[in-house]
């Protein structure tokens, strides 16, 4: 299984490429994968040190006393999270083909078929 970081390689070296072809839906689906990524590793707050009142704007005392690491992710909850924006996206297009709005409907099953396509290349790639 690919770790994050391997995600993220792929996502932006197939982001240059579709903004080199002009790929408008691509841009979009791989630039909001890379976005939800970096959402998911955003650092836990729940175990930051508490401020200290008198330090300036609310800081904590002590060189990089302050900073909290950004999650890490597994390769199965970067997994889950890539289904699931497979699955917003089969939902969206099954919604707009019900209320007949078959270009919206068209674009995100090109989404769809950019992060099926890398899903399915070999890992090694």
């Amino acid at each position: 299984m690919r770790t994050v970081g391997d995600w993220k390689t792929r996502l932006r070296a197939a982001l240059k490429d579709a903004l080199r072809d002009r790929n408008a839906p691509a841009v979009a689906v791989l630039r909001e994968t890379l976005a939800a990524l970096d959402n998911a590793e955003a650092a836990d707050l729940s175990v930051a040190p508490k401020a200290v009142t008198g330090v300036v704007a609310g800081g904590v005392e002590g060189l990089g006393r302050g900073d909290v690491p950004r999650r890490l992710l597994s390769p199965e909850a970067v997994d889950a999270l890539l289904q699931k924006e497979l699955q917003e996206r089969r939902e969206a297009e099954a919604l707009y083909v019900q209320l007949g709005k078959h270009d919206e409907a068209q674009t995100l099953r090109a989404q769809v078929e950019v992060l099926l396509a890398l899903r399915a290349e070999p890992a090694g790639d």
